[in-house]
């Protein structure tokens, strides 16, 4: 039996599907489940600039010092990035490299205890990049994830994920559910 890691927390990786009307309340309802379990998000936001998810989660009483944002859309759509040390920015989703990067570097900087990424859009993902680069970068992050003990919420719109990349996510993570299941699961971590 393998020598488990310093961190003893088991961490989880879990697919959650939504028809599209849903895909905002399905994120704003994940991450308060999130925050509730006690653990630290980091958002990998691909669908929504930082800004617009800041105003989203406070109107939803969620403090901005209760999560961390890689953000792939500012600088894409030509937005102001204003400095934070709880938002990395990188200049467009398709930028792999960079993403990997911030996402060492957030995971670095946030507090000791439970982390969860929670990547808000695999679908939107798909827009910016072709299916066999985001599966191989699909199947880095949740490696990576696995050998830091963290947990992992990937997100897609139900329909929006071609078969191919479903059915490896499914190899990949412990579990996919729809959007009523996450909704009824006491915890999803």
């Amino acid at each position: 039996m393998p020598t488990p890691a310093v961190n003893t927390q088991e961490s989880m990786l879990c697919l959650v599907l939504a028809e599209p009307e849903k895909v905002q309340d399905m994120n704003l309802m994940i991450l308060k489940k999130i925050l509730k379990s006690g653990c630290t998000p980091l958002i990998v936001t691909v669908n929504k600039p930082c800004k617009v998810l800041a105003k989203m989660y406070a109107k939803e009483g969620i403090s901005p010092g209760s999560y961390y944002v890689i953000d792939t859309v500012t600088q894409y759509s030509g937005g102001v990035c204003a400095p934070d040390a709880r938002v990395k920015y990188v200049t467009t989703p398709s930028n792999l490299t960079d993403l990997g990067i911030a996402i060492t570097e957030l995971i670095k900087q946030m507090p000791e205890g439970k982390k969860c990424i929670m990547f808000d859009s695999v679908s939107m993902l798909l827009i910016h990049i072709p299916s066999a680069t985001a599966s191989k970068f699909l199947h880095f992050i949740v490696n990576k994830l696995q050998l830091s003990d963290i947990s992992g919420i990937f997100l897609s719109v139900e329909k929006g994920l071609d078969p191919v990349i479903l059915s490896q996510m499914s190899a990949f993570v412990d579990h996919i559910m729809d959007y009523e299941q996450a909704v009824t699961a006491p915890c999803l971590l």
